[in-house]
């Protein structure tokens, strides 16, 4: 964006205004460590769906006009404003670290001048020719840099000479690293360099671009169809300092409720009472652990949201409910946002009383195709549209259901895309489809958590397809519909790593796939990454070869039963790490890099993972294989299946029979786990279990009722635990707030098979 020659500017408290020959700017000091700059057509910013509140923490900048330009210093950034509205940051030293790329944006030539004519003369849009976006901002990309975030994108870790787009999209079509949008928009990213690492917050819902040195070595670039120039440039010393900065902005994700980290199994075809009995009392049955089973499109009467098919469940689903509940499982519904259009049905003359759904250009109710046929689609970012339909959840809340599953969001439809024309509500003024889109799974996300948390008063549990930056305050998020396929398997990792560097903590993919089928081999060794990740549900399309663990031979339910049973022990140390997240935004699932970002290895691993800052995961993505190639970071490792010690830096071959993922324990590690149970809260709890590696660390452990919003005023407990070179470990009670403290806290050292109580009450 070049807006001619700096004229004048002026100082309004943490505000510089800048006037251009073209047109004003403006640079917002939102901390010491978070620059804001805009440019819009009238200098107003826009109302950001990302970030609620207030965010600026009082500094006194220092602002000087010099010959190389106007320079803003913080203490902590400094910022220098030239001609043509180039903005470059510099760290507290004086170094550049993030900064405009003076040349001029070369694109790709993908095809000969030749080629190009003819494509003209025949009327064909040619691909070489440059598109005119609303804006671009061009930054200056050296050798070293890598480049983690975007949310939900396909390929590798490193999204370094790929190109993306933000535009919420639901393509079937299996999916490839060619694909430049997938279902949720996440316009945040991290650069790392040799000597540097900044993030990029682009606040921007239109139609976003995102190309990361895909067409030059020397610079990258992002730009938008619409709206204004608005992003946020954030420092910190490390990636975790970083991504801090960023959920400091658009929020971190709330304690789950506990049972919410268990097993959950899924299928589009569970379609009648006697589908889902059988699947609850196989699980059982099999002694494989499970808290949720979640309900597909088919429970609800002829697709109708907030409808249930009561004659697939005897008229009576809340009593098959309650006697699912008494069992220890809990249910989640899928919801759709399509409302069928019908005379006569509640829920959409409600809406068309109270003019609560999109509308034409010309005033008419806007109406396309899904699931329950011709159907409309909910407002949501009008608040009223939003309360309503959050109220609408205590149909499904009286009948039992604890959870919401937000599908075909971004919003979907059979009848081709909504028109970028289509009107919506933003906050009270008229807003159209474009700059909407990627926005509306998130408003429903919102509108269905603050519902469920006004009527039900428990943490809400709302899963969502499409999503935008700042979705985890409200919901916990799936990839859709990926492929029973290796390659899904080895994108697992990568694009779940990457959704946490984007702010998204609590998410998962469809384990074992959800398209097409499956086979032994694969479900296997997927199920034992799904074991690792925040959110871990089996789910399948209708159609495909069925998933649920029996149906595999008595190997493979044995490997899947391993998996589930080490996914519940690890729950007390998972739940700590959400505890964690919410204060600081460090995700749960993270990338070797985020802990190591030193390490060239860790910046470029894509078949490894940490599960916290304790575990490491290093799981076969591969057919045929029963070995691997095992990276390890700096420091003293443990294995956790054969409690061999190790030390890193260091590669290695690991053998990995097919009922092996491999797994290693930083030394100096306390992990909480919890005794064998079929679901969450099936014992009593009582007692705490440490599993300590010898070795100098400690840990925090939290304790709380796992279920609703008290510890935010203090009702928990907090346990202190140090651990020895020797193993030994000593523990004191550092906030006492719970009342069902543990009774005792036993502990085991690695290579033991003892458990030995330990004084933590001090």
């Amino acid at each position: 964006m070049k807006l001619g020659k700096l004229t004048d500017y002026r100082v309004n408290g943490q505000e510089v205004i800048l006037d251009f020959e073209g047109r004003e700017a403006r640079i917002w000091v939102v901390t010491p460590y978070i620059i804001n700059v805009f440019c819009g057509e009238d200098g107003n910013r826009p109302c950001s769906k990302a970030i609620e509140g207030d965010k600026m923490i009082l500094v006194s900048p220092k602002v000087c006009q010099k010959e190389d330009g106007l320079w803003i210093h913080t203490g902590k950034v400094s910022v220098r404003v030239s001609d043509g509205f180039y903005v470059d940051f510099y760290d507290e030293n004086g170094v550049e670290v993030c900064g405009d790329y003076r040349g001029e944006r070369r694109p790709l030539q993908r095809v000969s001048k030749e080629v190009l004519k003819l494509l003209e003369e025949e009327g064909h849009a040619a691909q070489d020719h440059r598109q005119e976006h609303a804006f671009e901002v061009v930054k200056k990309m050296d050798a070293s840099a890598h480049f983690y975030g975007l949310g939900d994108k396909t390929g590798f870790l490193d999204k370094r000479s790929y190109e993306y787009e933000m535009w919420n999209t639901d393509n079937p079509d299996p999916q490839v690293d060619s694909f430049k949008a997938l279902y949720k928009s996440i316009p945040f990213f991290i650069a790392l360099g040799k000597e540097y690492v900044y993030g990029i917050f682009l606040d921007n819902t239109f139609k976003g671009y995102f190309n990361m040195g895909q067409e030059s070595e020397s610079y990258y670039w992002f730009g938008a169809d619409g709206g204004c120039l608005n992003y946020y440039y954030i420092a910190g010393e490390s990636m975790a300092e970083v991504l801090k900065g960023y959920t400091y902005l658009t929020g971190t994700c709330p304690l789950p409720q506990k049972w919410t980290l268990g097993y959950h199994q899924s299928r589009w075809g569970y379609v009648t009472q006697e589908d889902v009995e059988e699947i609850a009392s196989s699980m059982r049955k099999n002694d494989i652990p499970c808290d949720v089973i979640h309900f597909d499109i088919d429970y609800m009467q002829d697709y109708k949201v907030f409808t249930w098919n009561e004659e697939r469940y005897h008229n009576d689903p809340k009593a098959f409910l309650d006697r699912l509940s008494k069992d220890g499982f809990k249910v989640v519904v899928i919801n759709d946002p399509g409302v069928k259009v019908e005379e006569g049905y509640e829920v959409y003359e409600e809406g068309l009383h109270g003019g609560y759904f999109a509308r034409t250009p010309e005033g008419e109710v806007y109406s396309n195709v899904v699931w329950p046929g011709e159907a409309v689609f909910p407002d949501f970012g009008n608040p009223e549209v939003r309360e309503w339909w959050g109220q609408h959840q205590s149909f499904l809340l009286e009948k039992g259901v604890r959870g919401i599953w937000n599908d075909m969001n971004e919003p979907a439809s059979f009848r081709g895309p909504l028109p970028d024309d289509v009107v919506f509500t933003d906050e009270g003024r008229k807003a159209e489809h474009r700059e909407m889109h990627n926005v509306y799974g998130h408003l429903m996300a919102k509108a269905a958590y603050d519902g469920l948390k006004d009527l039900d008063g428990r943490r809400p549990f709302v899963i969502t397809r499409a999503c935008y930056a700042g979705s985890q305050k409200y919901a916990t998020a799936w990839t859709g519909d990926n492929t029973s396929m290796w390659a899904h398997l080895q994108m697992v990792i990568p694009q779940l790593c990457n959704l946490g560097l984007s702010g998204m903590p609590f998410v998962g993919t469809d384990v074992g796939g959800f398209g097409a089928d499956t086979t032994p081999e694969l479900m296997a060794r997927w199920v034992q990454v799904g074991c690792f990740s925040p959110l871990f549900r089996n789910h399948s399309a209708a159609g495909t070869r069925r998933q649920e663990p029996w149906e595999f031979g008595e190997e493979v339910m044995g490997i899947y039963r391993k998996y589930v049973k080490l996914r519940y022990r690890l729950i007390p140390y998972m739940y700590d790490l959400f505890f964690e997240e919410e204060q600081t935004g460090m995700p749960v699932m993270r990338p070797l890099v985020l802990e190591y970002e030193k390490e060239d290895a860790a910046r470029v691993c894509n078949d490894e993972f940490m599960l916290g800052s304790r575990i490491l995961v290093a799981p076969v993505v591969h057919p045929g294989m029963t070995k691997r190639m095992v990276y390890l970071p700096e420091g003293v490792w443990y294995d956790y299946w054969t409690q061999e010690q190790l030390e890193g830096p260091v590669w290695f071959i690991r053998e990995a029979p097919l009922d092996c993922c491999p797994v290693y324990v930083r030394a100096g590690s306390v992990l909480p786990v919890m005794e064998p149970q079929s679901y969450v809260g099936e014992k009593p709890g009582d007692i705490l279990y440490l599993e300590a590696y010898p070795g100098e660390g400690s840990w925090e452990h939290y304790l709380d009722n796992g279920e609703d919003f008290a510890y935010r005023d203090g009702k928990y407990h907090q346990y202190h635990f140090e651990v020895k070179e020797d193993g030994m470990v000593n523990g004191e009670i550092v906030h006492a707030g719970y009342d069902k403290p543990y009774k005792k806290v036993l502990v085991q050292r690695a290579g033991e098979k003892e458990w030995k109580e330990i004084n933590h009450d001090r």
